[in-house]
């Protein structure tokens, strides 16, 4: 493999490497990462992609492949060779951020005759110092392929960047383990919660909009969102799941979606003051919310929505908040609400 040039990506702070190898070379080193996104193998009939398996064993060169690093070691002063040398030694940690139907594809034509396993193919290399630029670009890159949904897309960033066994957190599928960890998560909160967190509005799932029309609906949020200025980084949220879990309450809490999902936007604007808060504190403000939150009618609200955007508002002016009683708590988000 060759480092052929670089440049400077100043939408999402990165450094892009156009590099230059055989087939061989993807056999060796860019099939395997396809393996940690497994998920994503099965979007596409294989019959979809027969054309170009075709056009490969005629000769074509494969469209160019983006593979992803997050790290700091690599910046626009990086000479080429030290580039070159940091995929060398560090491709096993990337991820296929575009083009794992196209490595499906080559994968299926390997060691058929007459095909030419070391002719070129083109591969772009992003370096970013952050998952949640790595995940708009994802998005930008792959908008309108209907079978990478933002679900998708998230859950390839969380599979790749994230390592919750180290971090102390226990995830499961909706329809995991038949007697999974009593501290686990759903994998499909966590997700929305990550959404929500890069569109920065706690509305990211309605049951009457079809789901197509959601995922074009987030898309829009997050590509509304200038990536360059993402100072929080989702691991705040994580930092905060990991602190405040081992208490009883607060993980009951915290395992309801619509929280996690209004706490996620709230921690991106004021993750200083929600991280210095001791567990006993997150469980005082917590029971203050639920208390406040238990005096609305009802039979006059739409619960769930609420209890996402005033858990958002909550924690997003946390510093105005914290210090305030239930009664009080409940005057301030009446007046939020009064025109609902």
């Amino acid at each position: 493999m060759k480092i052929l040039d670089k440049e400077l990506d100043n939408v999402v702070s990165g450094v892009v490497a156009i590099g230059t190898a055989p087939y061989t070379y993807a056999y060796e080193h860019l099939i395997p990462l396809i393996n940690k996104t497994d998920f994503q193998r099965k979007l596409q009939d294989k019959s979809f992609y027969k054309k170009l398996e075709r056009d490969l064993k005629d000769g074509c060169v494969i469209p160019p492949i983006t593979v992803a690093f997050v790290t700091t070691s690599i910046s626009i002063e990086s000479s080429q060779s030290d580039i070159n040398n940091y995929v060398s030694e560090n491709i096993s940690t990337a991820f296929v951020l575009d083009g794992i139907q196209r490595l499906n594809t080559l994968s299926r034509i390997q060691g058929i005759e007459g095909f030419d396993e070391n002719k070129k193919m083109y591969i772009n290399f992003i370096f970013c110092d952050s998952a949640e630029k790595l995940l708009y670009r994802m998005i930008t890159l792959n908008n309108g392929q209907r079978p990478m949904t933002p679900r998708h897309q998230v859950e390839a960033i969380m599979r790749n960047v994230f390592n919750f066994e180290e971090l102390g957190i226990s995830i499961v599928a909706e329809k995991g383990e038949e007697r999974p960890n009593p501290k686990s998560f759903k994998k499909a909160d966590i997700i929305q919660a990550y959404l929500a967190f890069m569109a920065d509005k706690p509305m990211v799932d309605n049951k009457k909009i079809i789901a197509e029309k959601m995922d074009d609906l987030l898309v829009n949020k997050i590509m509304l969102e200038t990536p360059s200025t993402y100072v929080e980084k989702f691991e705040s949220v994580l930092f905060a799941i990991q602190k405040f879990q081992d208490d009883s309450v607060s993980l009951k809490w915290l395992k309801i979606a619509n929280n996690l999902v209004g706490l996620s936007v709230g921690i991106k604007h004021s993750s200083p003051i929600i991280l210095e808060l001791s567990v006993e504190e997150f469980r005082e403000r917590i029971e203050v919310f639920d208390q406040a939150f238990s005096d609305f009618n009802p039979s006059r609200i739409k619960v769930g929505k609420l209890r996402r955007e005033l858990s958002c508002e909550y924690f997003k002016n946390i510093s105005s908040y914290k210090d305030l009683n239930s009664d009080e708590l409940l005057e301030c988000f009446s007046e939020l609400t009064e025109n609902d």
